[in-house]
């Protein structure tokens, strides 16, 4: 009989990915998939763009390879979608991210499947609404879904208020990291950590990451410790601006560029510091990563970063575009090993005490059954009845 409850609690799930790439959201949602898969659930993933990385996901992923121009007019993909999600018959389809919202509810539109839709919301999208048109738009999406699972409790609070989104529908659940082993320091970067001391950033050359800011920050604190190194992993439409400040500030001997890559770990583990003066920010599972490897964190007051990030206890939490504040905090890391130790050992803890994700995908699995419950009632009774009989020998 304990067995038997077991397979009925279990629950199939559709995880919706942008494509197939090595960026935080797509990394966190194999990742929780993955664990999701080894709690028993059922778990199938979809990927809408073409990519060409290879995900950390072990059970079946689809991938329907379309174009994003076509985002708002795509109806073969909200087809292909449709057809999938009739013939997997999940209990959730949750969408990670803007666009796999739009191709989520448009396909439920057109196509009438019947499962509940819950969004991830990982962003402040207060920040992103700059315009009424957007606002209506996001507000259309939103009003089809059945649940929004928030990354941190400023970006919950931010959504209720933005969309005047119901508290009953809306929950927060952080993002995880990996348990893992790291290792020595990438072969092909030794040559960079001999030169000196290195400060590692990890994020997409997009404007919210502000590695102008960065750049500026990193070319005052290096006039103190010119051999002082820093690393930028990540692709983006400003990677080559950004090269080209770098160049122009006489610091393209000192910054490193590096695609996105998956021994991150490793790296941030003989990194001296992580730093992060995003403008703009859900919870990022970079900065966990970083607390995880006992490496300091210093970042910008944005999103729910201060959660985790707490001044004199986890790292250093400085407010947004306070870059005199910023070179503080990086110099007082770099000339005070000793605190640097104590913060970092302190944040280790935090993370996994609470954020490994492990922990993290059973929190998700409650939110799952409070989809269920939230439901029509018949409809829930006759989903498990079928489910039950589908699985008793």
């Amino acid at each position: 009989m304990q067995e038997l409850k077991h397979k009925i609690m279990a629950l199939k799930i559709i995880q919706i990915l942008q494509k197939p790439q090595l960026r935080g959201a797509e990394i966190f949602a194999c990742q929780l998939s993955e664990h999701l898969r080894q709690q028993g659930h059922e778990v199938l993933v979809v990927t809408l763009f073409k990519g060409d990385a290879d995900l950390p996901f072990y059970g079946k992923i689809v991938h329907l390879g379309r174009s994003p121009a076509k985002r708002f007019y795509d109806r073969r993909a909200w087809r292909e979608l449709g057809l999938i999600i009739q013939e997997f018959d999940p209990d959730v389809v949750q969408a990670n991210a803007a666009d796999t919202l739009k191709y989520a509810v448009s396909s439920k539109l057109l196509y009438r499947w019947k499962a509940p839709i819950v969004f991830r919301n990982a962003n402040k999208m207060g920040d992103f609404i700059d315009t009424r048109l957007k606002w209506y738009l996001n507000r259309f999406y939103l009003s089809k879904v059945d649940y929004v699972v928030s990354v941190s409790e400023q970006c919950r609070l931010d959504f209720k208020k933005t969309f005047n989104f119901p508290d009953q529908r809306l929950t927060t659940v952080e993002i995880g990291v990996e348990q893992k082993r790291t290792g020595r320091v990438p072969r092909d970067l030794e040559k960079i950590f001999r030169k000196g001391r290195v400060l590692t950033h990890i994020g997409g050359f997009v404007p919210e990451k502000n590695h102008q800011g960065l750049l500026r920050i990193f070319s005052k604190v290096s006039r103190d410790f010119p051999d002082l190194q820093l690393i930028l992993i990540g692709k983006g439409k400003l990677q080559g601006a950004t090269w080209q400040q770098a160049k122009e500030l006489g610091l393209n001997e000192n910054i490193h560029f590096l695609d996105y890559r998956q021994d991150v770990l490793n790296i941030l583990t003989h990194s001296t510091a992580f730093v992060m003066p995003s403008l703009i920010e859900g919870l990022p599972a970079v900065i966990l990563e970083a607390m995880y490897c006992q490496t300091p964190v210093i970042a910008y007051q944005v999103g729910g970063i201060g959660e985790v990030v707490r001044s004199g206890e986890t790292g250093w939490l400085i407010e947004k575009n306070n870059e005199a504040g910023f070179e503080a905090a990086l110099e007082e890391v770099l000339k005070n090993g000793e605190e640097a130790r104590k913060r970092a050992n302190k944040a280790k803890q935090l993370v996994t005490n609470k954020y490994m994700n492990d922990q993290i995908a059973r929190r998700f699995t409650q939110a799952y059954h409070q989809v269920q419950k939230l439901r029509n009632p018949q409809q829930r009774l006759h989903k498990t009845r079928e489910r039950e009989m589908t699985q008793v020998p």
